[in-house]
């Protein structure tokens, strides 16, 4: 298609240049002192058109030929340029093989070419890089003062330039994690504080600042990143669960009194305080520091929808609820009734149920559920053994010695 396309062209060119040069009746006379030359004007023209085009090589081959010079320049520089990018690569290549020191090798030698090359020295992010490179595999080596002079060097040549920004927002997510290596929580957090807010929200930023909060023992920072980390969906929905419970229940074990752990407990996410486990975790502790009146209003949600709760939980609600029995009103007793009857072979709930009613001196209905309990292996050791010394209790109570001891065997024969 091509061929034919070409040949119409010089068809149309063949004709058009018969209708005008074919009749040849023009002349063009010259005049030079004395002197005249007549031509035709065909011969003319094409000797006009052959004299520019002439003239047009002339003038680029001498522009060719004075700018010689300079294209070896750019050349070189091209050349220098080339070779300092392969030892960059060439140090991202090692790095990721776990070579660091020949990482750290093939990004100095990048480094060294830059600086004895000042046509490229203006790229900064080049430098930022290689300095970064080479700050890393000095971190794998164990070389701290060569990480923190390299680190360093890094961080001012990216402030200093506006076109390695990236670069600079890298060097310090990097120093923030180093400082996480070296078990530095501080120091991390200070440099993930001076991060412009657009970098702190990003996953990487937050997933540091969540080991280093964690690592500084500041649960409640750590859960407030954890939430953060989870809504940018930074982690699996199972772990994020796992995790925010785990750090929720970090943050009620740091609370010293009951004023204050209703603080942390008001402090938590609504869908924090909806989780069985985590309210189980506030009602124990509350329990532990004299207040069951708090712990069972904690408990109450769990157990009024304790019929759709999985094993695990209704076990920890439970075993909340026995830690929480001391005065439990009457009110207790219908959502009480219904949970044993919801769950009739849950030794976990038989043992809360007894305990409630042995506290409220319902002795016969209470005795039932504890022995079941009690004798249920499923049940966990330390709550079998809570079952049995309240059954010695109830038997001292009602003034059965025999009975009384037989339990307190029974509880300290456990293993």
């Amino acid at each position: 298609m091509r061929s034919v396309i070409w040949f119409v062209l010089l068809f149309g060119a063949a004709v058009v240049a018969a209708s005008t040069l074919g009749a040849n009746d023009g002349l063009v006379s010259v005049y030079a002192g004395t002197w005249r030359f007549d031509v035709s004007l065909n011969l003319f023209l094409l000797a006009l058109v052959g004299s520019c085009f002439a003239l047009v090589a002339l003038i680029h081959a001498t522009n060719s030929l004075i700018g010689l010079p300079e294209r070896a320049r750019l050349w070189r520089v091209a050349r220098r340029e080339r070779t300092a990018q392969a030892a960059l690569r060439e140090a991202l290549a090692q790095y990721f093989a776990g070579r660091y020191s020949r990482a750290k090798s093939a990004a100095q030698h990048a480094l060294s070419i830059q600086e004895d090359t000042p046509e490229l020295k203006r790229d900064a992010e080049f430098s930022v890089l290689s300095l970064l490179l080479a700050a890393g595999s000095a971190h794998r080596l164990q070389d701290r003062t060569q990480r923190d002079a390299l680190l360093s060097r890094a961080l001012q040549l990216a402030k200093a330039s506006g076109a390695a920004r990236p670069a600079e927002e890298g060097a310090q997510l990097m120093a923030a994690e180093w400082a996480l290596d070296d078990r530095d929580a501080p120091r991390s957090l200070v440099l993930l504080g001076e991060l412009p807010p657009g970098v702190v929200r990003r996953t990487q930023a937050l997933r540091l600042k969540l080991q280093a909060a964690r690592l500084g023992q500041q649960p409640h920072e750590a859960l407030k990143t954890a939430r953060l980390l989870a809504k940018h969906q930074g982690m699996s929905r199972a772990t994020s669960l796992g995790l925010l419970r785990s750090l929720a229940n970090e943050c009620l074990d740091t609370a010293h009194d009951i004023d204050q752990l209703r603080r942390t407990w008001m402090s938590l996410d609504a869908a924090d305080r909806r989780d069985n486990f985590v309210a189980s975790r506030a009602a124990t502790r509350a329990a532990q520091l004299g207040s069951p009146e708090d712990a069972r209003s904690w408990l109450r949600p769990g157990w009024d929808g304790i019929k759709d709760a999985a094993e695990d939980e209704r076990a920890a609600l439970s075993l909340a609820l026995v830690c929480a029995v001391t005065d439990i009103g009457a009110d207790w007793l219908p959502r009480l009734e219904s949970a044993r009857l919801t769950h009739p072979r849950d030794p976990a709930v038989a043992h809360a149920v007894g305990t409630a009613l042995a506290e409220r001196r319902l002795w016969g209905k209470a005795r039932q559920l504890l022995e079941a309990a009690a004798a249920d292996a499923e049940l966990p050791v330390a709550a079998r053994r809570m079952a049995w010394l309240t059954l010695a209790r109830m038997a001292e109570d009602e003034g059965q010695p025999d009975r009384a001891a037989a339990s307190y065997r029974s509880a300290a024969l456990l293993r």
